[in-house]
């Protein structure tokens, strides 16, 4: 049984083939160097050649609030492609199981909270993402679709704000956690006595470790099959500004925390609903503070040490 990875590099790809590794499952990872996902023809001879039994889809146009909102045609077009040429392609390979990981932004901009499942296309999206968020949902769609015409074991998860090893820590576009990681170090190696961040501080938000959400993967591909989509997140929840002080604490900086307000916030409030995934016996084992710990220190490994 030979599972395939797309989007091994990446944050959410590289901790699955870990996950699968240390499991002692039979893993194959590709990223854009190996097989570039937008060419339909390429990825249809590559997955008829392979033959997997399961593809777990981790691949992905990625970005935070600033990349989504200066490049939607980007993230709306390539997602599209990428998801598109896969799922079809694993269709004709005759492949047994698709996992296609989503996103929380699926959800409209001011849903009842926590964010149930049953809570997709009731309302309004967030506008600074919205693109990437439909192609997203067009990629639940599709899933759902070759259940009902083709009868596939196919299903989609959806997972809440990630963060761990292999993330982007690049300022210009990366996600908010690995971004105030990146912020803090950077102030406390340069001895700056203020760090100006993004918003207003007031959103809130849950996040998971990636290796939490491997196991997540990992169970789900072996244990779940329904039409709908499930979310797995943490279900709780911690203000930016919150996640701010605990990461420039655990960081070590000193100095003091200033506002941008002029900069886009994003969605209010955004935690998910994981009672379904609860139900089915899966919990997270990570706590934030650790997992944040856990990433700062990897951050250093790679030869950014805290001074």
């Amino acid at each position: 049984m030979t599972i395939l990875v797309a989007g091994k590099t990446g944050l959410v790809g590289s901790a699955i083939l870990r996950g699968l590794n240390k499991a002692g499952k039979t893993a194959v990872g590709i990223n854009s160097k190996d097989l570039d996902l937008l060419d339909r023809k390429k990825t249809f001879e590559y997955i008829q050649d392979l033959k997997p039994s399961l593809i777990i889809d981790a691949a992905a146009r990625v970005g935070g609030i600033g990349a989504n909102s200066n490049f939607p045609v980007d993230f709306l077009s390539e997602n599209l492609q990428i998801q598109c040429n896969l799922m079809d392609a694993a269709h004709v390979a005759k492949v047994e199981k698709f996992v296609f990981l989503g996103s929380s932004c699926i959800y409209p901009k001011f849903a009842t909270q926590p964010l149930n499942e049953k809570s997709l296309l009731t309302g309004e999206l967030e506008e600074s993402n919205s693109a990437y968020a439909i192609a997203k949902i067009a990629g639940i769609e599709l899933i759902k679709s070759y259940r009902k015409q083709f009868g596939h074991n196919w299903i989609s998860l959806m997972p809440t704000n990630l963060y761990g090893p292999y993330d982007n820590f690049d300022l210009e576009n990366s996600h908010v956690l690995p971004a105030l990681i990146r912020k803090f170090i950077d102030a406390k190696n340069t001895k700056s006595e203020t760090v100006t961040l993004w918003g207003s501080g007031t959103p809130l938000r849950d996040f998971m470790h990636v290796d939490d959400l491997s196991e997540a993967v990992i169970f789900c591909s072996e244990k779940f099959n329904e039409n709908e989509h499930i979310n797995i997140g943490s279900g709780q929840e911690i203000s930016i500004n919150n996640l701010a002080v605990l990461i420039s604490n655990i960081v070590g900086f000193t100095g003091k925390i200033e506002w941008d307000k002029s900069r886009l916030d994003g969605t209010p409030r955004k935690v998910l609903d994981v009672s379904k995934l609860e139900a089915y016996g899966w919990t997270p084992k990570i706590s934030l503070e650790n997992g944040i710990r856990d990433t700062v220190n990897w951050y250093q490994s790679k030869g950014v040490a805290i001074k």
